[in-house]
């Protein structure tokens, strides 16, 4: 049994990977899927159990197939999935309710929770979660809503925990994606059925609590007969997919910090005890390391943006690459590097700093648009204003965290899609003035996932152990002084310009680019 596998039940594709002993990637299967709206329910984003799991068995067997492998060579497999979604079993161990990440559905609840006085300070103290995104909301809007569903609810189960019990029948939960209910307290990194109780919920709903890395079983003789997998094959806890990557990219030490670089910005900063921020601005999790806690912050719809930008305005670019078979984002980013730091005065308003309690961003803009600047000089501009507005709010993120933990991280992992690009990366170290680190790692999540299965398969001692042998790194970007100092005026010009936007969004003028139900 030479190899492990994790599934990675991302918010918009399903994935399972084969590594093998050595941490190399083997094989990859995915399949896209969708989260549903439920009738009649505003801000739902359902996760239909019965027509994803078909398609869990599906990339499991095919990744099998594309490796060459067996079930018999899968030693151990693990799991990680979007924080947040959720999925509630009845006591025959039947899915009667779930939801994904950003199911904003319980709007009402949130308010009326965070209207009691002091109990989501309370809540934020002992968990670092805010009542936002959390499970406490949801299920109190299963209990109002849909209370036949609420009164046979046995067990609630991350969506992690929920692709593992399909395979191995036990109910469990870990601290890092538990975080993200709201359901874990920070200091035992074990599930607190007074969090329930505060909540107005039943305080039976909730699984034992593992770590990472923990054997919780073997493959089920029906999940092997359905995906090819071996009944002795392990099962194994992995975590949420922010705190799996950060373990992939080395961040196993308090004090280190990453900035993982998608269709959102997540800035992480690892904590040596579970404190959280006195003014709630950022959320604080359970790491995927025992003894170890991750502050968070995100910068909202970076990657959206740029997509976004590139199909709306980059027209002649996309005609061009389409010609030479180039990248489109290539070009752009290729003409953003001759623009001057500070994008010729063009401001973006997307994203805002984070701000946990209050979570909420202004109207998607672009403000001081010269007329004496034209065509593509002008889109260029645009361009590299976003790229450098990604890596302000960044910063900003990072130092909103170091400030309230007393930690500074002399260097910073910068990993994700966006550190693929020399120019964004070169941007990022200049602006947080910083060295920045890009490891050599493409599946950064599903490793972290695979470092779990490695340890509960008896390879490794830990998930750490695991991970820190795989890892390698692409390059060292150091930042240029003069940049930095350059930078400095463009932050405090950016930050003087948002403040307006986000008066404009609160009266109702403009609409949000996002807004945390209750926010």
């Amino acid at each position: 049994m030479s190899h492990v596998m994790a599934i990675d039940a991302g918010t918009g594709s399903v994935r399972a990977c084969v590594f093998n002993l050595h941490g190399k990637l083997v094989s990859i299967a995915q399949r896209a899927w969708e989260h549903d709206a439920e009738q009649g329910v505003p801000g739902s984003m359902g996760f239909v159990t019965e027509r994803n799991w078909p398609l869990i068995v599906e990339i499991i067997i095919e990744a099998l197939a594309a490796a060459n492998l067996t079930g018999d060579d899968i030693s151990a497999l693990s799991s990680t999935s979007m924080r947040e979604g959720i999925v509630v079993l009845d006591a025959a161990g039947d899915e009667i309710w779930a939801c994904a990440n950003v199911d904003a559905r319980a709007e009402q609840e949130v308010r009326t929770l965070a209207a009691q006085d002091g109990l989501e300070e309370t809540i934020y103290d002992r968990t670092g979660q805010s009542f936002a995104l959390a499970a406490g909301p949801r299920l109190l809007w299963l209990k109002t809503h849909r209370p036949d569903l609420y009164d046979r609810a046995a067990t609630v189960l991350m969506l992690s925990e929920w692709v593992l019990y399909r395979l191995s029948g036990e109910r469990v939960m870990e601290p890092s994606n538990g975080s993200t209910s709201g359901f874990v307290a920070l200091d035992s990194r074990s599930g607190d059925p007074e969090l329930l109780r505060a909540c107005g919920l039943r305080d039976d709903l909730l699984p034992r609590t593992f770590e990472p890395g923990t054997v919780i079983g073997h493959v089920l003789p029906s999940a092997a007969e359905e995906t090819g997998l071996s009944t002795s094959t392990r099962v194994v806890l992995g975590g949420g997919d922010a705190q799996l990557a950060a373990l992939a990219m080395g961040l196993t030490a308090p004090g280190q910090a990453a900035i993982v670089a998608g269709t959102f910005w997540q800035q992480f900063v690892n904590l040596p005890t579970p404190s959280v921020d006195p003014q709630m601005r950022v959320r604080v999790n359970a790491a995927a390391i025992p003894d170890l806690w991750q502050a968070e912050a995100i910068a909202f719809h970076v990657g959206t943006s740029i997509r976004w930008f590139r199909d709306t305005f980059a027209q002649e670019e996309i005609r061009a690459a389409q010609e030479t078979g180039a990248e489109p984002l290539d070009a752009l980013t290729a003409a953003a590097s001759e623009i001057p730091i500070g994008s010729e005065g063009v401001i973006p308003i997307f994203s805002d700093v984070m701000n946990y309690r209050r979570w909420k961003h202004a109207a998607p803009s672009f403000l001081n648009l010269s007329l004496d600047i034209a065509g593509s000089h002008l889109r260029a501009a645009m361009f590299r204003s976003l790229l450098e507005n990604a890596a302000i709010v960044a910063a900003l993120n990072l130092e909103m965290v170091e400030d309230f933990s007393g930690t500074r991280a002399d260097e910073v992992v910068f990993a994700g899609g966006s550190a693929k690009s020399a120019v964004w990366t070169q941007i990022v170290a200049d602006v947080l003035g910083r060295t920045v680190r890009v490891p050599a790692v493409t599946e950064a999540t599903a490793q972290g996932a695979a470092a779990c299965a490695a340890a509960g398969a008896g390879a490794f001692a830990t998930p750490s152990d695991a991970a820190a042998a795989w890892l390698s790194w692409e390059r060292t970007v150091e930042p240029d002084a003069g940049a930095h100092a350059a930078y400095a005026q463009v932050r405090e010009r950016w930050l003087a310009a948002y403040a307006p936007q986000r008066e404009l969004m609160d009266a109702g003028i403009t609409t949000s680019l996002w807004r945390a139900p209750g926010s």
